[in-house]
């Protein structure tokens, strides 16, 4: 019985409030054993398993962990993002954070990140957001690698997708409004969505100028435009030429090439026999009085009705081939 009690005997622990209980609890198991030395004797094991879930009901809470000399921390063990991220970023704006990164890294190389602007036509989805992330994760690098590296957000406002929306919303209300009543509807559309995107970066925890972004409905972004066109009217560099221009019939817009999208198609390739309509004399007194071609090579035969001409380089050396009936100039 002596050996039976050293064995049951435990140090206390400070640290443990429930401690007696705990060590209670500990020496009735270990008494269920003592007294139940094989599974055979089913009477007093099963009597002693009763009494041990009996303590166990009556309140006494089993909890390991507080047996172990563990250190004290007020960290939790919760991160809770959900709300501890919003006090965060608010706390982070309230002491203007990115004011204060600019100011500290004043004087130093300076490394601009030039951001094609997402559309102002929705909120963000996965490949705005991984793009934005990506971004910022290169300029806050470059400032704590010793450069001034500022962010200026910026929205492309104008193009199809941001007409395709507004579209949808108005229906056939669209067909009674004043063109400039539509493009003050685009412009709240657009605005709305950039406000939200706005919001929606800097919950990701973006840093930027966030309210003094650009965007290119702005008359300040506007007058950019014009001041550039003008640069390049004063150096002669515009001028009024033809230029094919894609038209969508169905949202009656220009398309841009970039929004334009060809189905697979198999062509033939053929050569085409180009007739000289000058007097082939001027060329060469021998082919005066003689039928005069060129020869070219497409595989796009689609594209001959708008074919007006053949270009010859002034560089170039070229003979002229005698068949009989023809006599064509060839590179």
């Amino acid at each position: 019985m002596q050996s039976f009690q050293r064995r049951c005997v435990e140090p206390a622990n400070p640290f443990d409030e429930h401690g007696p209980q705990r060590r209670a609890l500990r020496r009735k198991r270990r008494m269920a054993l003592d007294f139940s030395p094989t599974y055979n004797e089913g009477i007093s094991y099963s009597y002693c398993n009763d009494s041990v879930r009996s303590l166990e009901k009556s309140g006494v809470p089993l909890d390991l962990k507080s047996t172990l000399n563990l250190p004290k921390t007020a960290f939790p063990m919760k991160a809770n993002l959900p709300q501890n991220e919003p006090k965060l970023l608010e706390r982070w704006e309230e002491m203007r954070l990115y004011d204060r990164i600019r100011e500290a890294h004043a004087g130093q190389p300076i490394y601009v990140l030039h951001d094609g602007p997402p559309y102002s036509n929705g909120p963000i989805h996965l490949g705005t957001a991984l793009n934005k992330i990506l971004k910022d994760f290169i300029v806050k690098s470059r400032s704590m690698s010793g450069f001034d590296s500022p962010y200026v957000p910026g929205w492309d406002c104008h193009g199809l997708p941001i007409e395709i929306k507004v579209d949808n919303d108005l229906g056939r209300k669209k067909l009674e409004m004043n063109p400039l009543d539509v493009r003050e509807a685009c412009r709240a559309y657009a605005q709305k969505y950039l406000d939200l995107q706005r919001r929606q970066f800097k919950r990701l925890a973006v840093f930027g100028r966030w309210d003094q972004p650009y965007a290119t409905m702005y008359p300040e972004y506007e007058r950019y435009v014009v001041e550039t066109f003008l640069g390049f009217y004063e150096q002669r560099l515009v001028y009024k030429g033809l230029k094919s221009v894609y038209w969508c019939i169905h949202d009656k817009t220009a398309l841009a090439e970039a929004e334009v999208e060809y189905e697979m198609h198999t062509s033939p390739s053929i050569w085409v026999r180009y007739a000289l309509t000058s007097d082939p004399a001027k060329i060469d007194l021998v082919l005066a009085g003689k039928k005069v071609a060129t020869i070219i090579w497409t595989t796009t035969p689609w594209t001959l009705p708008a074919s007006m001409a053949v270009t010859f380089a002034p560089d170039a050396n070229y003979v002229a081939l005698d068949s009989g009936d023809w006599v064509y100039i060839v590179a």
